[in-house]
């Protein structure tokens, strides 16, 4: 393990949820050491912004490196949300109840994927609803019946990023904005959904950050583990 990372492996007992790592920036070798010592330590190891090419070469690096048999001890790469985990995330739990995660359309997709698997690892259900922009208000309003089974809305969009507004005016659960960077010229790279989302009338909005699906996952989290405590 490299001297310079230090892991939080009590995460979960504090906060309820297990360490994220960034792994865009990171070597192979360093993102295959991470997951390691998260595998030995007993915790779920999740990593994101990973590449296809990177996620092969960090899987060769850890095959079978701890002489465990076994497809459930190998990391897994979930190529649409980019990210790799290891072991496979846990059963749903169904006192947490379920997240809807909505995208605009399906260019949306991945900042979607990786907010369903970051709920995925904590044991949360999730149903994805696509192509639901506001361009063609009809096919969300034909949701909409659908989404209120769901305790927490998590709402990604690029463009102008008016789909979390629109949400949060016709639902009572918590909305959760994801801007995306998808998007002609002034959109400047999720900038345009972001300012949308900051400067939304709907009450009550949450927001984070440009791509975040990551982020996003941990706020309905953090939602959840309260109801459930109550």
């Amino acid at each position: 393990m490299s001297e310079d990372a230090r892991l939080d492996l009590g995460r979960r007992g504090r906060l309820g949820m297990v360490e994220a790592v960034w792994g865009e920036h990171k070597s192979v070798e360093q993102i295959a050491a991470v997951m390691l010592e998260m595998r030995r330590a007993g915790e779920l190891a999740l990593v994101t912004r990973v590449s296809a090419e990177k996620a092969a070469a960090v899987e060769r690096q850890l095959a079978d490196p701890i002489g465990a048999p076994g497809a459930e001890d190998e990391p897994v790469h979930h190529p649409l949300a980019r990210c790799l985990t290891w072991p496979a995330p846990p059963p749903a739990d169904p006192a947490l109840g379920r997240v809807a995660v909505l995208g605009g359309g399906s260019s949306d997709l991945t900042v979607a994927s990786e907010a369903r698997l970051a709920l995925a690892c904590h044991g949360v259900a999730s149903d994805l609803v696509l192509d639901v922009g506001v361009a063609g208000l009809h096919r969300l309003l034909g949701q909409l019946e659908g989404l209120r089974q769901a305790r927490v809305l998590i709402a990604c969009a690029g463009m102008e990023g008016a789909l979390p507004t629109v949400l949060a005016g016709l639902l009572p659960q918590p909305v959760i904005g994801v801007p995306v960077a998808v998007g002609y010229g002034v959109s400047a790279g999720g900038q345009a959904a972001l300012m949308g989302m900051l400067a939304s009338c709907a009450p009550g909005l949450t927001v984070v950050n440009i791509d975040n699906g990551y982020g996003a996952a941990m706020a309905a989290l953090r939602i959840l583990q309260l109801g459930r405590a109550g």
